[in-house]
Order: structure tokens, then sequence, then C-alpha cells
């Protein structure tokens, strides 16, 4: 899809999708909740994409602050100028933007300061692996730690053992995703959660949640 070019459709109608079920949890009183959604780089490249994303935050009523947008590191750094811009856009009506898999695209580092970012998603294959190997946790720990200091946020994909939860927790990683809180959910399961804001945890995943609070 990237390739062809149908990305650009399809993505905006995934961002659509996200923002109009958003808002159809808050028009039902649940939790309110920010929503990511990925943003691919040929949907990035186009003219002004923060005024094709704002135009689907306008047309399906969502309060722009409940929506975030994860980009990919070469993503922004195709044209850091542009990109700058773009993403001041969207911090101006409270849009947050996470670099994606980071640690895995550009090895610059000078458009942390530059671009108005909120977070940074620290790749899986760092973290699949961190628990046993020195270089990955190395790397791992260096990326919180930077991040940190920045004030930005951040994030550990690909958390699938209690193992990495609570190596992550001792490098002072606030969040973290993966199948080890949750497999994907639909629309249908996501409401309910919402609705019931339970999970169904394994206990020894309960037991060390639980030993964090």
């Amino acid at each position: 899809a990237e390739e062809s070019g149908l990305i650009v459709p399809l993505g905006e109608w995934v961002l659509r999708t996200a923002c109009a079920q958003n808002r159809k949890w808050q028009d039902r009183g649940l939790t309110r909740v920010r929503v990511a959604v990925n943003y691919s780089p040929r949907q990035f490249q186009c003219t002004n994409p923060a005024e094709s994303v704002l135009r689907v935050v306008r047309e399906t009523n969502l309060d722009p602050c409940y929506l975030a947008l994860e980009l990919t590191e070469s993503t922004v750094m195709q044209d850091a100028d542009f990109a700058a811009a773009a993403l001041q856009q969207l911090k101006q009506v409270g849009i947050q933007v996470s670099v994606d898999d980071f640690g895995t695209g550009y090895s610059s580092l000078s458009y942390l300061k530059r671009l108005p970012l909120e977070s940074l998603k620290i790749d899986a294959a760092f973290v699949r692996t961190l628990t046993v190997d020195p270089n990955d946790w190395a790397i791992t720990s260096a990326i919180i730690a930077m991040a940190n200091s920045l004030q930005l946020t951040p994030i550990a994909e690909g958390v699938e053992t209690v193992e990495q939860l609570e190596a992550l927790r001792s490098l002072n990683c606030p969040r973290m995703q993966g199948y080890l809180f949750s497999r994907p959910l639909d629309a249908e399961r996501a409401t309910e959660l919402l609705t019931t804001g339970k999970l169904d945890f394994p206990l020894n995943v309960y037991s060390a949640l639980r030993s964090g609070l």
C-alpha cells in the first residue's frame, strides 16, 4: 500500500474511523482516552499533512487532545524543517506526536530538540531480548534515560513477559504496551474494556502490576 500510494486513502480511512470511534465512546459517557494512530511516510509527504489531520478531527467532532499520531524516525527526518512546521501546527491544537520504533531509524538525535514531540516508543526488537542481551539492556536504558532527560515520555513496545515488565520498571520506563497486557481488541471488546475498566490478567501479571502501584 505504501509503494502503490494506496496508503494515503487507506490511512485517512483508518484515522477517520479511529476518531469517529473515540467520539462514539465519549458520547456514551465512557472514560475519555487518547487514541494513537500510525501515520505513514507517504501520508506525511502530502502537501499539507497537518491540514489533512485537522480536517478529519473537525469532521468527526473529536477534541484534538484525544488524538495522538505515531511517526517513524525516517518519516520526520526526510525533511526536518517541513516536519517541524507540520508538527507545530498539530501541537498548537493539542494533538500529540510520538516517534515510533525509536532506535531503528536515523542515528541523528538533533531532531529530538527541534521537533515538538511528546514521547519516544522503544522498538520491540530491543525489548524482546532485554533481559538476556546486555547490549539491548544498555540501549534500552540509554533511550529511557535520554527521553526522561528531554522531558519526553518513553514507551516500551512489545512487552510480553513479567520479566520484561519488571526490567523496564527498574529502568524507570513509565509506559509499556504489548501482549502481556492485552492482545489487540476490536471496537466491541475495547468498548467493554472502557465500560468495565477491567482486563483479565493472569495472576503473575496482576501481582507484578500491583507491586508497582
